[in-house]
């Protein structure tokens, strides 16, 4: 393992010929982790004992012939919005230092049933917000690529994770984009499944409509095993999709052929991307082409709104979502605050970041007395007929691809001082969370030394053909095979 952790599929097949055990497995990558740390920066707690406790536990299982599935004594990293017993979870916020969950995410329910083992939580932007995992009271995350840049965010810490091989997968959430454009970043494989296919219940919530629970890992193949552990219907969230998930790695053919692809001329356009990203994602649509699939236009005309659609609508369901952290019942609260009232101004104040402040100050005036017509009814309403273009698109494609970014990772400081810049590194990513489509983004090539993703819409429920051209592409290409050379 001086090389890294490997893939789950390289990890299981070790574990299955006796080669290795998960205790030494998780113990590799707890060494890792903490080795990493200093330049990284992608956990921001970790549970060695009890991680290696279920190591030993797993490892005998096994040796009784009792393996509950393909991740059984895997290592996973979560990312540090999703809760677990007895574990904190801080929302990479000073807001809920000192909270310990008393109780588990589904998600993380469906991976322990599996056997996985969670190794650790991953630093995030404060509250799911940003680009960068920049905005972390933790400090920010690094890229592995390049310790300078930015793994993009909010799930950077996970996407770095993985990319360093100190995990072999990680889970993120996805409001817009914040898997896919870290995976991009990082050059891993991550997939945002249809809203409602993984439950949110135990999800620190950002933006309800628009949450998501997803995957990372190096392969396509690897996120299919983690997204058979996680997905499915939950009673406890009212937005979960009531049937079960499919079998995903049974779609993983290896066969592209008849398979129509849809390019949004809106998304091909050379304005505000880096025309070398556009070369890249080109360049693999012609590898699919040669494995196959047939490519048609398409259009999604609405786009061009999506994100200003989707900051008006995340950003007023986040200052929501966000009003329950008052100091009254966890986490942190303003000493020597003189009545309620000034507890609540001084401890929101000393809790939040500033761009989670600024999302807050946004929402509460979308839904304003005066302005939640003109700003969030107005956004519903468009969202609605972004949903309908995709709803039309597929009716003459089985997927459709664009890139992930519209650049590679930028470096670190780059844009906190621009806001708006930084809310368009997301401007390929949001429309998925709007449509509530699954998305996926898979490595494609490079830059400057640095991973491009190429992204791969599917249509509602339908996760299994992204799933199955990511990992078509991936049988011809070796772009998801690359390391980075601070990851050994």
């Amino acid at each position: 393992m001086s090389e890294g952790i490997g893939t789950l599929r390289e990890l299981r097949a070790a574990l299955d010929a006796r080669k290795t055990s998960s205790v030494e497995i998780v113990g590799e990558c707890l060494r890792r982790a903490e080795a990493s740390q200093e330049t990284l920066r992608a956990f921001v707690g970790l549970r060695a004992e009890a991680a290696l406790r279920e190591a030993e536990e797993s490892d005998a299982r096994r040796e009784r012939g009792e393996v509950r599935s393909p991740i059984d004594g895997l290592p996973i990293a979560i990312k540090d919005n999703m809760v677990q017993t007895d574990e904190p979870t801080h929302c990479a916020s000073r807001i809920l230092e000192g909270f310990i969950s008393p109780y588990t995410a589904t998600a993380v329910e469906g991976l322990e049933r599996s056997g996985a083992i969670v190794i650790g939580r991953t630093n995030m932007d404060e509250f799911a917000m940003g680009s960068s995992t920049e905005h972390s009271v933790e400090g920010p995350t690094r890229n592995p690529w390049d310790s300078d840049r930015t793994p993009g965010g909010s799930s950077g810490g996970s996407a770095a994770a993985v990319a360093a091989r100190i995990v072999p997968a990680a889970l993120g959430s996805d409001t817009g984009g914040s898997i896919r454009q870290p995976a991009s970043f990082c050059g891993v494989v991550g997939i945002k499944p249809t809203y409602g296919r993984v439950s949110r219940w135990g999800l620190v919530a950002f933006a309800s409509s628009l949450d998501q629970i997803g995957a990372f890992a190096r392969t396509a193949a690897d996120c299919a095993w983690v997204l058979e552990a996680i997905a499915g219907h939950d009673s406890r969230d009212s937005t979960s999709i009531p049937e079960p998930a499919p079998a995903y790695s049974g779609a993983l053919s290896g066969d592209l052929s008849g398979l129509r692809l849809g390019l949004p001329k809106e998304y091909f356009v050379e304005e505000g991307v880096d025309a070398r990203v556009l070369v890249a994602v080109r360049d693999a649509v012609a590898d699919l082409e040669r494995a196959g699939a047939k490519t048609v236009e398409v259009s999604l005309p609405h786009a061009r709104y999506a994100i200003a659609t989707y900051y008006a609508i995340a950003n007023a369901e986040a200052s929501s979502n966000l009003a329950r952290f008052d100091g009254v019942r966890y986490g942190h609260r303003a000493a020597g605050a003189k009545g309620l009232t000034e507890m609540y101004c001084r401890t929101r104040s000393e809790g939040f970041g500033a761009e989670v402040k600024r999302r807050i100050l946004l929402g509460t005036y979308f839904l304003s007395a005066g302005y939640y017509d003109a700003y969030y009814r107005k956004a519903q309403q468009v969202r609605t007929l972004l949903r309908g273009d995709f709803e039309q698109a597929f009716m003459g494609c089985d997927a459709i691809v664009t890139p992930t970014t519209p650049e590679v990772a930028f470096r670190l400081g780059e844009k906190t001082s621009d806001p708006l810049t930084m809310y368009l590194s997301d401007i390929y990513t949001v429309s998925a969370n709007l449509a509530g489509i699954p998305a996926l983004s898979t490595p494609c090539g490079f830059v400057d030394g640095l991973p491009v993703g190429l992204q791969i819409f599917g249509s509602a429920l339908d996760e299994a053909t992204p799933l199955r051209i990511a990992d078509g592409f991936q049988r011809i290409t070796d772009h998801h095979t690359a390391c980075p050379g601070g990851a050994a």
